[in-house]
């Protein structure tokens, strides 16, 4: 198991670019949302202890894990974020269905990361129990919205670096 000897909040600060210049667009399916908002408490934790300004923050709720690719792409085009977190929890059941929303949640994310300019960032868990998803969300694993957001803030820096921003402030705390 990867997580199995990995807490997914652990990071170094001292890494981690400063947050504070970057708008953030954050999604979250409100299906499995006791999972899904502690997935999000990770994020927000994550994004401020590294300088993001709460109104550099944009949040909006999505009905399930599958709609959250479509949300990434109108939240890309309407808001111009630096970088997209999807966030989601499909837990295995008893049919396909699970095999289908995680494949196609996969899929158009990565569409989505060849499409466009803007980083988005796969925070979807795709647990076979319950439980699982506990421990991935601020349980005994850690939290994955921690690894998400630095994740993010890493890949918004990638960005400004790659596409020759100057930067406003000093790269790392």
């Amino acid at each position: 198991m990867a997580t199995a000897n990995k807490n997914l909040s652990n990071y170094d600060k001292n890494t981690i670019p400063n947050a504070k210049n970057y708008r953030f667009g954050i999604l979250v399916s409100e299906w499995n949302e006791t999972i899904t908002e502690g997935l999000y408490k990770g994020v927000i934790e994550a994004l401020t202890d590294c300088g993001a300004l709460h109104k550099n923050i944009i949040r909006w709720n999505v009905p399930g894990s599958f709609e959250l690719v479509y949300s990434a792409k109108k939240m890309i085009e309407t808001q111009r974020p630096d970088v997209v977190i999807t966030i989601g929890s499909v837990i295995k059941g008893e049919t396909q269905h699970f095999d289908f929303v995680c494949q196609g949640v996969t899929q158009g994310v990565k569409d989505l990361n060849v499409a466009y300019d803007v980083p988005v960032i796969f925070c979807v868990l795709t647990d076979n129990n319950e439980q699982q998803s506990i421990d991935r969300s601020g349980g005994i694993h850690g939290n994955k919205g921690t690894e998400a957001a630095i994740a993010a803030i890493k890949m918004a820096f990638l960005r400004q670096q790659a596409n020759g921003y100057q930067f406003l402030s000093d790269p790392v705390h």
